[in-house]
């Protein structure tokens, strides 16, 4: 199983604030800023860790993540950078560019993640008016067009979103990003089996995820196309559970109860189907918050996107990773508080018993 850390370009802490936006963000949860010398030191952490990459969030509560990593990128000589974007706020045309110009900065060290986008008021706020399948139906477009970027061949585009006359990248990489992309919709599942490289969905509970891990496969495959699954988790491991589940209680303590409500609100305008499933899972109350074994679904209270976290011994949550192994996932993508010594204590003491 492939492991990739999280870079907390919004901020870092001891505490659980939400990663894209203000709403549920409290001063606890921010005390360390996201600047490029401790992102640096996040990201260096990751590399000695023996991490394949660092995922990076996209919207308007954190540093824009392709300019960032670019900085950060010259702190660390191998580890990858999975950027996350939104095909609805740049041109495919452009984002070719700037990755190819990333490939060449890093030694092809860039990956892609795309965010099709969940939350209405958001997406208006950077001038997108689409629905929610409209969207989805955009990102394949944008993939579509992506893809024929990396050639460098002329092409002309008549697409329903973009058009295109003698496009095709000038000085196109040698190695182009892979593709990363995650929804839970049918819009989003066909996206990932057309386009993706890397399907990836937020921590659910093995038996709620099992349909829509085989779903995706048996399409993949009929498809006649190899796509590999990853799942994002947060980590909260310890010597023995019971450390473990005294940190997950500190974190608790830690949300407020205006954090909570904020959050709350906000998933509730957004139509995102992942994130209805993420929030199903705690209701917005802090009762029963273990929803199967070592999965606890407390940061979903402040949190929006992943909201579950891994919560054991070593030895435990090494387990609980190789259950969703055999359910078919290849890559896993982690993350802690801080997210610096967690990188060391997740590759330390868990990577290697996997």
């Amino acid at each position: 199983m492939q492991l990739h850390w999280f870079l907390p370009t919004g901020g870092d802490s001891r505490h659980v604030g939400s990663a894209t936006v203000l709403e549920g963000r409290t001063a606890a949860a921010v005390k360390r800023a996201p600047t490029v010398e401790y992102l640096g030191q996040v990201a260096r952490a990751a590399e000695a860790a023996g991490f394949e990459s660092v995922l990076t969030p996209v919207g308007a509560g954190c540093e824009d993540p392709l300019v960032l990593c670019a900085a950060v990128a010259q702190h660390t000589t191998t580890l990858k950078f999975l950027v996350a974007f939104r095909p609805g706020f740049v041109l495919p045309s452009l984002l070719a560019q700037q990755a190819a110009t990333f490939q060449r900065l890093t030694g092809d060290r860039l990956l892609l993640n795309v965010v099709t986008g969940g939350d209405p008021v958001e997406q208006r706020a950077y001038g997108d008016f689409l629905g929610h399948d409209e969207r989805y139906e955009r990102t394949g477009e944008f993939l579509e067009v992506l893809d024929r970027m990396w050639s460098g061949d002329p092409f002309d585009h008549r697409g329903k979103h973009f058009q295109l006359e003698g496009a095709g990248l000038k000085l196109p990489p040698t190695t182009a990003p892979r593709i990363y992309f995650g929804g839970a919709s049918p819009a989003a599942e066909k996206v990932a089996v057309a386009r993706a490289d890397t399907y990836l969905t937020w921590g659910e509970p093995p038996a709620m995820v099992r349909e829509r891990v085989e779903r995706v496969q048996k399409a993949a495959a009929d498809a006649g196309k190899e796509l590999r699954l990853g799942i994002r988790l947060h980590v909260i491991a310890r010597r023995t559970p019971e450390e473990a589940w005294v940190e997950a209680d500190r974190i608790l303590a830690g949300m407020s109860p205006e954090a909570i409500r904020a959050s709350q609100d906000r998933y509730a305008r957004m139509d995102s189907v992942g994130q209805a499933r993420m929030a199903s899972l705690h209701g917005g109350s802090a009762d029963g918050l273990e929803i199967a074994p070592n999965l606890w679904a407390g940061v979903g209270l402040v949190r929006e996107g992943a909201a579950t976290a891994l919560v054991g011994s070593y030895e435990q949550v090494a387990e609980r990773l190789v259950e969703y192994r055999d359910l078919g996932f290849d890559e896993a993508i982690l993350s802690g508080w801080p997210h610096l010594e967690e990188a060391y204590n997740v590759g330390e003491n868990v990577a290697p018993l996997l």
